[in-house]
């Protein structure tokens, strides 16, 4: 790529971001600062004086935080184990664990509540057996448990795959000069082996605190009102007369950077270097009998609480009429028939692939350039262009689709984009911003995994940048960019805060909006929901599976920020 090409994609990736990124950003922003011109602080120091506001602060704070260590506790161990150990069934384990990732968090919520709502199979258990008088709420007052509880188990292989990747780097000799020095133990994990890790850690744990600091559709499902992101949803009414949730976005943008910058520096700054080759033989080692009926059982117990959600969804899903049993009472078919053809849900299936596909193809595209200008070139500031290209990840997807809903508010420069007119281009914009760092990730591996040889073979016969890049490198790519792209359309098809916000019509509405409409109704609506939320974790979990074989513990990158 000649520097001309690359400095065009620079300057197109910079305007991308100014307008589509920044400018959504700092439009909240303002909106929370500013009043008729004049900067004022009387909007961001009534949230602080409203208790209600305060409390809803507090809770989304809790929730990522306890979300996060849920995860953590859970992914640590697993992490540790599947990569020192090989024990019994570890490949089907390990898949298994990674199960939450098919089923968006709000969608599992659903599952959870058939299970372990006051009417759910749960108690339906006890009861017969005698070990209750009267139904318990095991979600806990007010759901908080019931969220940290869900978004633990639907986040930790986030962290799993991060710290497995970050496993696998270490070089086996600095823990075994360790042991020589009498360092064993949980000394050796606490002093060498989680110093090693860190950045990894903590790069998995910057996302499940943002995604569950921010989640908005587990604590809709919940009936969670408490909490900022939802606030901020039943105040989008009052976006153009009332400056308030301009204020709530601004302080969870700000609280959610704060927290970044501080795990950053504490955490996640000034990774210790491995060698370029491990200098010792490493890899797991057989388990012992005892140690393989541990991991066994860890793991099989994980799998076994990872899946709940699943198998309430499923369970539901094959329901005639689930009240207060253990199991359904009746088995239909009717409930998947019916996600595909009823008159919320077809056009719904149409609006996602259209959205979605759009936006794929943006990001093919824009991710393939990015990549190659970061890898490729020598051209100064190309990290900066990987940075900006990775920030959407850092960013709660909620504040950047209240931004895009500000925007385009009429009187605004983009007021032409406004969703109640038409929101196939915003969403496809929004959609294409949220997915690009998946895709950018993916194309950056391949390019580092594929030597430039040939490409510099063929500009020598002369072959113009363009169509080396096109005849000769990407097909060299390709099972990257095959496994970056279903990532980024199977994501954005089942994208949650952008279709909640920005979808406003029903004829418009994308496959999670159509189910959490359907939810809300009385009769067969949570049921026909259900199915259609099994449909697409069937869609997702194929593509996953399809990803995961291509990009190996690569994979763990693609949510590192």
């Amino acid at each position: 790529m000649s520097r001309a090409l690359a400095l065009v994609v620079y300057a197109f990736t910079a305007v991308f971001f100014a307008l589509f990124f920044f400018y959504p950003i700092a439009l909240t922003v303002g909106g929370a600062f500013f009043l008729n011109g004049r900067f004022t602080l009387d909007f961001i120091g009534e949230v602080f004086a409203n208790p209600i506001y305060v409390e809803g602060l507090r809770n989304s704070f809790l929730l990522g935080v306890c979300s996060t260590l849920a995860a953590l506790g859970i992914a640590l161990p697993l992490a540790w184990l599947a990569d020192r150990y090989e024990f019994t069934g570890k490949k089907v384990f390990s898949a298994l664990i990674l199960a939450p990732m098919v089923l968006p968090p709000f969608v599992g919520a659903i599952g959870i509540k058939r299970i372990f709502g006051q009417s759910g199979a749960l108690n339906a258990a006890l009861l017969d057996l005698g070990l209750l008088t009267e139904p318990i709420d095991w979600l806990g007052g007010g759901r908080f448990w019931g969220c940290v509880a869900l978004n633990g188990l639907n986040l930790y292989p986030v962290l799993y795959l991060n710290i497995a990747a970050a496993l696998a780097n270490i070089d086996p000799a600095m823990e075994e000069a360790a042991e020589n020095l009498g360092c064993t133990g949980l000394r050796k994990f606490f002093r060498v082996t989680l110093p090693l890790i860190l950045p990894g850690l903590f790069a998995g744990g910057t996302i499940v605190f943002i995604w569950a600091f921010t989640e908005l559709g587990v604590p809709l499902i919940f009936e969670f009102e408490r909490v900022t992101s939802v606030q901020i949803f039943f105040g989008l009414k009052d976006i153009s007369s009332s400056p308030f949730p301009f204020a709530l976005v601004a302080v969870m943008l700000f609280a959610t950077v704060l927290i970044y910058a501080v795990g950053r520096f504490t955490l996640g700054r000034g990774g210790h270097a491995m060698m370029p080759k491990a200098t010792s033989q490493g890899g797991p080692r057989p388990a012992s009998v005892l140690i393989n009926v541990f991991c066994v059982g860890l793991f099989g117990l994980v799998a076994l609480l990872a899946l709940q959600p699943h198998f309430g969804l499923v369970s539901f899903a094959f329901a005639k009429d689930w009240y207060g049993t253990v199991l359904p009472d009746t088995l239909t078919l009717d409930n998947f028939r019916d996600a595909l053809g009823h008159n919320l849900t077809v056009p719904s299936i149409a609006n996602s692939l259209k959205y979605a596909g759009l936006a794929t193809m943006a990001d093919v595209i824009l991710g393939i350039l990015i990549a190659y200008v970061i890898v490729r070139t020598n051209l100064p500031g190309r990290q900066i262009l990987d940075t900006v290209s990775m920030l959407p990840l850092a960013v709660p997807g909620l504040v950047l689709a209240f931004g895009y809903l500000a925007m385009t508010q009429p009187g605004r420069p983009f007021a032409a984009l406004n969703p109640t007119i038409n929101p196939l281009p915003i969403l496809v914009i929004a959609y294409a911003v949220r997915r690009l760092p998946y895709m950018v990730r993916s194309a950056v591996a391949g390019f580092q995994q594929t030597s430039p040889t040939l490409e510099e073979a063929a500009q020598s016969l002369g072959c113009p940048p363009l169509r080396t890049l096109r005849r000769i490198t990407v097909p060299l790519i390709a099972a990257n960019l095959i496994a970056g792209a279903l990532l980024t359309f199977s994501f954005a098809m089942l994208e949650v805060s952008d279709s909640l916000i920005l979808a406003q019509r029903q004829a418009d509405y994308p496959i999670t909006k159509a189910i959490f409409e359907l939810f809300q109704l009385l009769g067969d609506g949570r049921a026909v929901a259900a199915a259609l939320g099994v449909w697409a974790m069937v869609f997702l979990g194929f593509t996953i599976v399809v990803a995961s074989t291509v990009l190996g513990k690569k994979m763990g990158a693609l949510f590192r920020v």
